[in-house]
């Protein structure tokens, strides 16, 4: 997923590695993403030609590598946003990156994440009433399953209305 973001990143325009570093981290939730995590990565893009590099000079004299997102590097992005499977639809990570870069994605692809995921909470919900109904989980057991049932019913209403954005945008 990490590599999703960094590629994400790069849409609006080039960036420098340490403010592509940082702008991630955030994403993630963290300060910065650690530089043996991210410059490999866009060496990785580099020699793939999703990312082209070239140097440009800083604002106190020195040289600072900056960044940009190829052609190849977007439309492998929008292909890999695209591919949602059950897997990745089991993680609320990967369904919220996503979200978070509908603007890329073409209707159809939106409409398939959004479905796939509703169908995983569904699944969620009826597997939490069934543990309550057939294991004693105890009093703070109990509390878990039902602060996850109130997340997944939190999540679905938010599918919903994004459902009804897509709608109003088609």
């Amino acid at each position: 997923m990490t590599d999703l973001i960094i590629l994400a990143t790069l849409l609006p325009g080039p960036k420098h590695g340490y403010q592509l570093k940082h702008e991630a981290g955030l994403i993630i939730g963290q300060q910065a993403i650690h530089n043996n995590l991210v410059y490999p990565l866009l060496r990785r893009f580099m020699s793939k030609g999703w990312v082209s590099k070239k140097v440009v000079p800083g604002e106190r004299g020195q040289t600072r590598q900056q960044y940009t997102l190829t052609a190849a590097g977007r439309k492998e992005l929008i292909a890999r946003l695209s591919t949602f499977d059950e897997q990745e639809a089991r993680s609320g990570d990967e369904f919220r990156v996503r979200v978070g870069l509908f603007a890329v994605l073409p209707h159809e692809v939106r409409e398939r994440i959004l479905k796939r995921r509703k169908e995983y909470l569904h699944g969620q919900t009826e597997k939490f009433a069934r543990l309550q109904e057939n294991i004693e989980v105890g009093t703070y057991g109990g509390e878990v399953i039902d602060h996850l049932r109130q997340m997944g019913s939190l999540q679905l209403k938010w599918i919903e209305r994004l459902q009804r954005l897509e709608k109003s945008e088609a």
